[in-house]
């Protein structure tokens, strides 16, 4: 197999264990590494920037793309959340997570098919493509024809995956502990709890394509998305089967006129902020491949809804009183909206009150400003990163917040993250106050 991207799906628990044994290894001799250079020329070195190195992050990026599942899945949540935190040539190593999946070999693929289909499972088509046009963390997809001629797109898990999700979050928080990036006092067991649920919900492709119905009659009659529908009789738990609807990579948007962009993008954001205040469910996973686009029709292809969920009552009206607090430049009420919804802990408050108060000021001026907003404008992201760093450096002060809020703002973080880099404009605070008001 001369393709670099065939690559065999370690589905056994041992081999998966030693997979990260190796990552752990490299790291560390990376971290040695880099530590003699530093001392050699005279620095000091500190364990952080020992670890965020862009060799490390290339090790984290090779290893977790070849074991795939949970373990890629959490390294693309980092590389989606990272915004404007981790340096850019970090982000843009990590971001390879969001592409890299290697293929399963043929053969590997063909057992998988003859365990959900049969062994005669090539008579079921007219044509099935060995070669998969997409491969993500949880699976890959296939385009196949129906002795009709019906086009289909047939999603694949890897094998052992879905058993290996457990392990895979344990060993990753294994890894994050040992590196001493985080601080022995954060508890982020609820958080590791919440990502084992929604991933193996993420696994079960029966839920999906219940969700994925869900969706099209959530967006039924609508001219701005097509959504792909289910074929129950080709699919099971571990196969999901949908009509193959054609486009193209969203990111080909942008070499389009800024009108397109923005139109694009402005129905990408409506859909977040109905997802959060009209519909109370949401595709929580902002993932780029989660979007295509058809440049004929303008219309936005919605795909992969492993990650839907319902939206907690309780986690909407502290949205929405956080939105309400910035829209009425309400600077004491954003406060106590950012502790109620849990992005800020009392602690955090009681050490950290300048700086907060600080980057506050500076998002108030910045999101407040009338007539269209400018997602490319990141003037202001050095001075919240210089109050940010003050609170990032007193371990003390660190806090996780709620898994519901952390999910809700992965969706609205990628999505803003999409619209920087479509250098969209668009009348954010006119959207924003059209929908917080609905339903309140």
């Amino acid at each position: 197999m001369s393709d670099p991207r065939y690559r065999k799906v370690p589905s056994a628990r041992l081999s998966r264990l030693a997979s990260f044994g190796q990552l752990a290894g490299g790291i560390a001799g990376g971290v040695l590494a880099e530590g003699a250079r530093k001392l050699a020329s005279g620095e000091r070195p500190r364990l952080s920037d020992l670890l965020l190195t862009p060799a490390n992050a290339t090790r984290v990026t090779e290893q977790l793309s070849k074991l795939r599942g949970a373990a890629m899945k959490l390294g693309q949540m980092i590389s989606m959340d990272a915004g404007d935190v981790l340096p850019p040539e970090l982000t843009d190593i990590l971001a390879r997570l969001r592409d890299a999946a290697h293929y399963m070999p043929p053969a590997q693929l063909n057992k998988v098919l003859i365990a959900e289909w049969g062994p005669d499972w090539r008579r079921r088509f007219k044509h099935f493509e060995a070669r998969p046009i997409a491969a993500a963390s949880i699976g890959q997809v296939h385009r196949a024809t129906l002795p009709d001629g019906t086009l289909l797109a047939i999603k694949v898990q890897y094998p052992g995956v879905a058993e290996s999700i457990d392990a895979d979050v344990d060993n990753v928080a294994s890894l994050l502990r040992i590196s001493n990036l985080l601080p022995s006092t954060l508890d982020i067991a609820p958080l590791l709890t919440e990502a084992k649920r929604q991933l193996h919900e993420e696994a079960d492709y029966v839920r999906e394509a219940e969700q994925m119905l869900r969706y099209r009659q959530l967006l039924s009659g609508e001219e701005a998305f097509l959504i792909p529908a289910p074929y129950p009789e080709y699919s099971g738990k571990r196969i999901l089967a949908m009509d193959f609807v054609p486009g193209q990579s969203i990111e080909t948007l942008q070499s389009e006129s800024q009108e397109v962009r923005d139109r694009t993008m402005g129905g990408l954001l409506d859909l977040v902020l109905r997802e959060l205040f009209e519909f109370g469910f949401m595709q929580t996973d902002p993932n780029f491949a989660n979007y295509r686009w058809q440049p004929e029709s303008g219309r936005i292809v919605l795909l992969d809804f492993g990650a839907a969920r319902a939206v907690p009552k309780k986690t909407v009206a502290s949205y929405r009183r956080l939105m309400l607090a910035g829209l009425a430049q309400d600077h004491d009420a954003l406060r106590e909206a950012l502790i109620e919804i849990g992005f800020v802990s009392p602690v955090t408050l009681q050490r950290h009150r300048p700086a907060l108060d600080g980057m506050i000021d500076i998002l108030m001026v910045h999101l407040g400003r009338p007539g269209l907003f400018d997602f490319a404008d990141r003037s202001f992201v050095d001075r919240v990163r210089g109050h940010a760093e003050t609170i990032i450096a007193d371990k003390a002060a660190w806090h996780v917040p709620p898994a519901d809020t952390l999910f809700v703002q992965r969706k609205v973080s990628g999505t803003a993250l999409l619209a920087i880099r479509m250098q969209a404009r668009l009348p954010l605070l006119e959207m924003v106050a059209a929908k917080v008001g609905a339903g309140g």
